[in-house]
């Protein structure tokens, strides 16, 4: 080391000026090239890092995110927690990651210090709360600016269930559906033209003509069914006379019946809902194409009993499944991959004394964190709706609540495409209030069948 400073320091000495002035003159000229190379290696290495992000999120999503639940704030390695993103194996082989950690409270990381949520961990984290998630995740994640305190603060209980307005969901198609209402009901028929418009096909002709494997089809069985659900409207009207839908206390719709509900409620257009329920047909079935995934009706059981069957199945197969349409007592649809579906069908039975557990014929796994790229979907066309404050009370499927603010409405909608649905304790609730008639506006008569479960008086009116 000695030896390096004084071969640095001999052609000093030959130089006819002052040692000190020439020491000091060269030795900033030292100082400044060291910096100078320093900080091109630190502009070198941050172009590196870059470069490699950019690289990584073009293939995946991100690779770290920040969590403030379950105890990693405040983890001896810090409050920023790493978690590499990977191929789930119950995608198989669907051309997307999903991180590790599929719920994240929004609100809740928000308000942590030091903080931050990866850019698109919004977009693409799990936002339901029954979701399907590795243990130890946390609640929903929000995928617009309203919180999950926004939305109970916004929840209420409807005054009076008196006069319920009940709107099917997919499932209650069938051939024929609605012409009759077209036929009789210039007004009917008049929804189903402004549909026809919007959707590019006619929609009339489909629901007489079939054939029943293109009505079933998602994609076209839920404009469908919302726009028969409109006609029925119409219908009620024509015979009992405009007033009786000011006669309507609360609304509320099984699944895409909540579209109907809302529709209904005027918090959304007619024309608006069928784009709505037109891309929500079409997002969840690309979703449900991306994956082998499936559903089950499982009869004669409890929730609790089913519950404890989907663990099993979700064991037995190495895949997951879970309860996603709560209807009624001994009735609960489940949804999953195919194999944990299958698996759950055998030992439905045998070992959990289920009275039967039938395939249902519908594309994928509905109501599931298999539909999250049905939502990121949805939302953009959402974004650009306007919703309104509903002039009577819808309830919710996913919390069972009514609610008015148009923001949180829309985030509802949103979860709901990969949150169970809570119509058990949605029709429990109507009847323990001031409940005296209802009517089922749409195809078949599915939740008229419901609610005779619950109450085999209870006061109900098919029109559709």
């Amino acid at each position: 080391m000695t030896g390096a400073k004084l071969a640095l320091r001999e052609p000093m000495f030959q130089d006819a000026a002052p040692y000190g002035t020439r020491y000091r003159r060269n030795n900033f000229k030292i100082i400044s090239l060291a910096i100078a190379f320093s900080l091109a290696i630190i502009l070198y290495s941050t172009a590196g890092m870059r470069s490699q992000r950019a690289q990584s999120s073009n293939d995946h999503y991100p690779a770290a995110i920040t969590m403030a639940s379950q105890g990693l704030v405040g983890n001896p390695v810090g409050s920023r927690v790493a978690v590499a993103s990977h191929r789930m194996p119950w995608l198989n082989g669907a051309p997307r990651n999903i991180p590790d950690a599929f719920a994240i409270e929004r609100a809740g990381l928000a308000q942590k210090p030091g903080i931050a949520l990866a850019p698109n961990v919004l977009r693409h984290a799990s936002f339901a709360r029954h979701a399907f998630r590795p243990v130890g995740a946390a609640g929903p994640v929000i995928f617009s600016t309203v919180s999950s305190a926004d939305i109970a603060a916004d929840a209420f209980s409807p005054e009076s269930q008196k006069m319920a307005f009940l709107f099917p969901g997919q499932g209650a198609q069938s051939v024929g559906m609605g012409v009759e209402l077209a036929e009789k009901n210039p007004k009917a028929k008049e929804l189903f033209d402004k549909a026809s418009e919007i959707l590019g096909y006619d929609l009339l002709a489909v629901c007489r003509d079939g054939p029943k494997e293109k009505l079933d089809s998602t994609a076209v069985s839920q404009p469908a069914i919302f726009v028969t659900s409109m006609a029925a409207i119409e219908q009620l009207k024509a015979e009992k006379g405009d007033g009786v839908v000011d006669e309507a206390t609360v609304a509320m719709g099984l699944s895409l019946g909540e579209y109907s509900a809302l529709c209904f409620a005027g918090a959304i257009s007619f024309e608006d809902g069928v784009r709505l329920v037109q891309e929500r047909g079409a997002a969840m079935q690309a979703a449900a194409d991306m994956v082998d995934s499936g559903m089950a009706s499982v009869i004669g059981l409890d929730s609790e009993k089913v519950g404890e069957l989907c663990k099993a199945a979700a064991e037995k197969s190495g895949k997951p499944v879970q309860i996603a349409n709560y209807l009624c007592k001994g009735n609960y649809a489940v949804s999953g991959a195919s194999e944990a579906i299958d698996t759950l069908m055998k030992i439905a039975k045998p070992e959990f004394k289920a009275r039967m557990a039938i395939k249902l014929a519908v594309a994928g796994a509905f109501h599931t964190e298999f539909m999250q790229p049905a939502a990121e979907r949805l939302k953009a066309v959402l974004d650009k709706v306007e919703v309104k404050e509903p002039r009577i009370p819808v309830v919710s499927n996913v919390d069972g609540n009514a609610h008015k603010n148009p923001a949180v409405i829309k985030e509802i909608l949103l979860q709901q495409l990969t949150s169970p649905v809570k119509w058990e304790d949605s029709m429990a609730t109507m009847l323990a209030a001031d409940f005296e008639s209802a009517y089922e506006l749409g195809p078949g008569k599915v939740l008229a069948g419901i609610l005779k479960r619950f109450d085999k008086s209870a006061a109900i009116t098919n029109v559709g």
